[in-house]
């Protein structure tokens, strides 16, 4: 559990280091970026090793129903994400999309892993999500983008449909099938 925290330090460090110490981070100029961005992908593969060989200590245990309100609402993640790169009418629906979805998806796996360590990485990324959100809104203004062509959210739909069954594929490859 050691690696997953430390991964989410990481994580988090790399993400808030521009919003938290501006000065410090426009100092670096490009190379901070590098910095940032190789901290966030330590951080992202530590939270896996971290998560998966995490000893499982049950905190809760998750009704059997709750299988499927976590797929819906995972849709709903992938859809969320996917309308962060839109150039669809849905582009301008909502400020943070990528974030809302990963706000969704961490409550998806909240309600589905009673574990302390799913507690813990899902929890966290959820607060690490809503902090974002609340730092960037105090740090910038938003101008809304004006909608773009209803085919933009064709392809939005086809394309999250497409991940959503990669990602169902992947986690029954790794022996976590969401459905069935």
């Amino acid at each position: 559990m050691l690696l997953m925290i430390l991964g989410i330090l990481l994580w988090s460090g790399g993400h808030f280091f521009k919003r938290l110490a501006p000065a410090a981070r426009a100092g670096l100029g490009d190379k901070g970026k590098g910095l940032a961005a190789l901290g966030i992908l330590a951080g992202l593969v530590l939270m896996v090793i971290g998560y998966r060989n995490a000893a499982f200590i049950p905190v809760w245990y998750p009704p059997a129903f709750l299988t499927h309100v976590n797929n819906l609402l995972m849709l709903l993640a992938v859809v969320l994400v996917g309308m962060s790169a839109t150039t669809g009418r849905l582009r301008g629906w909502m400020r943070h999309p990528m974030l809302t979805g990963v706000k969704v998806w961490a409550v998806a796996h909240l309600l589905v892993n009673g574990d302390l360590a799913s507690i813990v990485l899902f929890g966290s990324m959820l607060a690490w999500a809503v902090a974002s959100v609340i730092l960037i809104n105090k740090s910038e203004t938003w101008e809304r983008p004006e909608p773009g062509d209803a085919k933009g959210d064709v392809k939005l739909a086809i394309i999250s449909l497409a991940v959503y069954g990669i990602m169902i594929g992947v986690h029954t490859w790794l022996g976590v099938p969401p459905v069935g």
